[in-house]
């Protein structure tokens, strides 16, 4: 049996395995940056297997090396373990036990596969010509992110290519897709806070309704792709939250759109 074949069938062996750890993260989320039980979990495993783990970056990243038996470049494994901001609404036995968050773009699933590759790629490394450094990032789903402090912390030093796969419920299961060129967007984040002159609802004229100016600008943003950006380029506006909570009788002075 190949090399290759023997790890693809110890990864079925493992198959379980990696289903238990995503149900435990998915029980267990954590937002950016906040990640400290996660962070200690993924250690835990790696103390287990007696792999040195690195810290790595201003967050919780961390990485670990593993050593092949003849020389050659060092290929790079990464995944991320934050979750979202999101109330998860099921009654999956799993289902997280943390309020207001949840694992619902898919990083425990991306943390329980490369945890199980990482203690097989470790069982054969002798047999690997040149090195893997499994990279655990954390804190993606916000910008900049955790990437970019370990980045510059070095975890990239010396890495010839690096995989960073991801699920993508979008396509069907079992089906696996690639590309040259860039996969994913980059993003940015803006706060906008837009003042107007609060007063009563009876007495409009007197005021400046900070929910209708906030309104029509959710309106017009939508038209930033359409219009502003080249057809062959990609692009998305999405305004996620729309803070304008009041009453039913007062005109809002003030809102604020992320």
């Amino acid at each position: 049996m190949s090399l290759l074949a023997t790890l693809l069938q110890a990864l079925d062996d493992d198959e379980q395995e990696m289903i238990a750890i995503r149900r435990h993260l998915h029980a267990h989320p954590e937002v950016s940056f906040h990640e400290k039980q996660t962070a200690a979990y993924i250690k835990a495993y790696y103390a287990a297997l007696d792999m040195s783990v690195v810290p790595c970056g201003d967050g919780y990243g961390m990485y670990v090396d593993i050593e092949g038996g003849q020389p050659g470049p060092k290929l790079a494994l990464r995944a991320d373990f934050d979750a979202l901001a999101i109330q998860e609404d099921n009654e999956l036995p799993f289902k997280s036990q943390n309020p207001g968050v949840m694992h619902a773009c898919g990083h425990d699933a991306h943390t329980a596969y490369l945890l199980v590759l990482a203690k097989e790629l470790n069982k054969i490394k002798t047999q690997l010509s040149g090195s893997i450094r499994i990279i655990h990032q954390p804190a993606e789903e916000v910008s900049p992110g955790g990437a970019k402090g370990m980045i510059a912390a070095g975890v990239l030093d010396g890495v010839t290519n690096a995989i960073g796969v991801h699920v993508m419920s979008s396509m069907p299961t079992g089906l696996i897709g690639y590309h040259t060129g860039a996969t994913q967007t980059g993003r940015a984040n803006f706060t906008d806070t837009i003042i107007g002159k609060g007063g009563h609802a009876s007495m409009p004229h007197l005021s400046n309704d900070a929910i209708v100016a906030g309104s029509y600008l959710v309106t017009a943003l939508q038209t930033i792709v359409s219009r502003r950006i080249d057809p062959f380029d990609t692009a998305s506006v999405t305004i996620g939250s729309f803070d304008g909570v009041g009453s039913f009788n007062a005109i809002k002075q003030a809102v604020v759109l992320k």
